[in-house]
């Protein structure tokens, strides 16, 4: 694990109020905007010993300079940006010159449950001496949040997100969410807020699943900025548990549950409906969110692509044509 320093010339992102929460505040992790400039301080986790280090874009967004402190060093060393996803808030950073460094362990976030007992580690609040560690448990899966700048504009959807009751602060923004076993489950990315004045609310944090990271981190190595115009379908969708196949009643036993249908989406155009459980995509088994979401990654718009289903008791076959991204 690493502590992060950027600092550059423009503000940074934070959350709208979303669904039935009282609202979202600052992404965790940014220092404070001015005309002058910012300085943001987050975390970073360490994915291969020659200083691959992954943290949220967020963290790093408009910097001009970004340094990093390995873990029991105090000399600070410049990094570079190899490659980001703004939508997914997720960026990859490099420094030279290193070798053997530890590195982290990603365990599956697919067999995460509800109540599982997990850890955040951060550089909380920038405070010298070495990381924060707080403790909490899985408070919800699937949850989608929505990030902007702090103008309102450039709107983002963070989907498939684990909820955490484990306290994350300013600082916390890009470091590890750790199961019992010490495997990475998540990245800690947000935490909800009230509507006055920002204040932090009580033990509701949020952090981007392990898998979705592993899954984003070979385009990340080709550099370069993602582009939003990806392939789209249009679900929110998310993974099938056993407690929401005993709530509901589903008859298969994994895949990825619609949540929700973008109107006009190509999935409303194909039919497909909330409640239906997404199993395969194009012959490929689909046993979660995140599949799903690496299935359509690797399309490209205007492909055509066959999707299983289960719509209750019935199973069908759906075919529609990949939309772009939406811009916002």
């Amino acid at each position: 694990m690493v502590s992060i320093e950027a600092t550059g010339p423009g503000g940074g992102l934070s959350l709208p109020p979303i669904g039935g929460l009282p609202g979202l505040g600052p992404l965790p992790g940014l220092g404070p905007g001015s005309g002058s400039g910012f300085e943001a301080q987050g975390t970073g986790m360490i994915v291969s010993p020659n200083g691959e280090i992954v943290t949220n874009n967020h963290v790093i967004a408009g910097a001009t300079q970004i340094q990093v402190t390995l873990y029991g060093r105090t000399t600070p060393l410049d990094a570079t940006l190899v490659g980001a996803d703004p939508a997914d808030d997720v960026a990859l950073l490099k420094v030279n010159g290193v070798s053997n460094l530890p590195t982290v362990h990603f365990g599956d976030s697919r067999l995460l449950q509800v109540g599982d007992a997990v850890v955040a580690i951060g550089n909380a609040l920038g405070l010298a001496g070495g990381p924060t560690v707080t403790s909490g448990i899985v408070s919800a899966l699937g949850r989608t949040v929505q990030a902007s700048d702090t103008g309102g504009g450039n709107l983002e959807t963070l989907t498939n997100m684990i909820q955490t009751d484990a306290a994350i602060n300013a600082g916390n923004s890009g470091g590890p969410l750790v199961d019992s076993a010490g495997n990475v489950i998540g990245m800690n990315t947000a935490v909800a807020a009230t509507n006055s004045n920002n204040a932090p609310a009580q033990n509701i944090g949020f952090a981007i699943p392990s898998d979705k990271i592993e899954s984003l981190l070979p385009e990340l190595r080709r550099g370069g900025t993602v582009s939003p115009g990806r392939a789209f379908i249009g679900v929110d969708v998310e993974t099938l548990t056993p407690s929401l196949r005993q709530a509901y009643g589903f008859v298969p036993k994994t895949g990825a549950v619609v949540v929700a249908v973008v109107p006009g989406s190509p999935a409303d155009a194909a039919g497909i409906q909330a409640g239906d459980v997404i199993v395969a995509f194009d012959g490929k088994p689909v046993t979660s969110a995140d599949d799903l979401t690496t299935e359509v990654r690797a399309a490209k718009p205007g492909d055509s692509a066959t999707l299983r289903l289960w719509r209750g008791q019935e199973q069908l076959t759906v075919t529609l044509t990949l939309g772009s991204t939406p811009a916002s």
